[in-house]
């Protein structure tokens, strides 16, 4: 029997109704609720370990993102954007009936965590932002969309495996085991071979934001009022260490962590960076 429960929401975008996909670890019937939510080519399977770790405290709640994993793709694809996938959210709330919630989100997902904690009335009570802040520094950007919508296929795992050690060889896994694990989560069979696990036209707003300057989002994390922690790879392109004193000093005075031997972005696939995060959420 599986540790984790596979589930779908059906959600509403402009263009029409779309299936979200998560998996939820843990007592369904308890009220302590931590939602985990990834980053922009990523999927909910990234923290298996961190909320097999935290199934004990919490009903965790880890979602594939719209286009990306077991959930349906958009019609129209500039609407993968921060709002898009806040109301998505909120149409999971409700499914799980939950009325607050902790939040985890590594780079976008600690995008759309700041968003909906900005909100008046947020469910937010307890917020982790994992090496993303207000500013997206436009180099960080750049090197993503370098990446970011194309579509390789690869005939054998192995040559999956490669591809993916080598475009996401900041987030730093120390195994290879854990390499292989981020592999199997990253894509998925197809005629034979493989393919990314996601819709390359989550590119097509994104490139339209990475060609500009560096992103100024301050007035939403000045909104911010739950108590809230910040981790920085040590070598981040995306959160720079300015940006993350700035975060400790202003808004919610954010506690803030540097991992080291990491890039962008830390993936809770290790003991030392998920005791970070459960310390933050079960001690306050």
């Amino acid at each position: 029997m599986s540790d984790f429960r596979e589930h779908a929401v059906q959600c509403l975008s402009p263009a029409g109704l779309h299936r979200m996909a998560y998996v939820e670890w843990g007592d369904p019937a308890n009220d302590r609720v931590l939602i985990c939510a990834h980053g922009l080519a990523r999927v909910g399977r990234d923290f298996d370990a961190l909320a097999r770790a935290l199934a004990a405290h919490y009903r965790v709640v880890c979602p594939d993102f719209a286009g990306r994993g077991r959930s349906d793709r958009l019609r129209d694809a500039t609407h993968y954007q921060i709002p898009q996938y806040v109301a998505d959210v909120v149409t999971l709330l409700a499914r799980l009936d939950a009325r607050t919630v902790h939040w985890v989100g590594t780079s976008m997902g600690g995008l759309i965590g700041m968003a909906l904690s900005a909100l008046p009335e947020t469910p937010v009570s307890r917020l982790v932002m994992n090496d993303v802040g207000p500013v997206l520094k436009a180099a960080a950007l750049q090197r993503i969309g370098e990446y970011l919508g194309a579509d390789p296929r690869f005939p054998d795992f192995d040559t999956a495996l490669a591809y993916i050690r080598a475009i996401s060889a900041p987030f730093g896994l120390s195994s290879d085991a854990q390499w292989r694990r981020l592999a199997e989560n990253s894509v998925v069979a197809d005629g034979g071979g493989y393919r990314l696990h996601y819709d390359p036209a989550i590119a097509v707003p994104f490139r339209t934001q990475a060609t500009g300057p560096d992103v100024d989002l301050w007035p939403v994390y000045d909104a911010i009022r739950c108590p809230t922690l910040v981790l920085r790879g040590e070598t981040s392109d995306l959160l720079d260490r300015a940006t993350l004193a700035a975060m400790a000093g202003r808004g919610p005075r954010a506690a803030v962590v540097e991992i080291a031997g990491v890039g962008h972005a830390p993936m809770f696939m290790d003991d030392a960076q998920i005791d970070v995060v459960r310390r933050f959420l079960l001690n306050p």
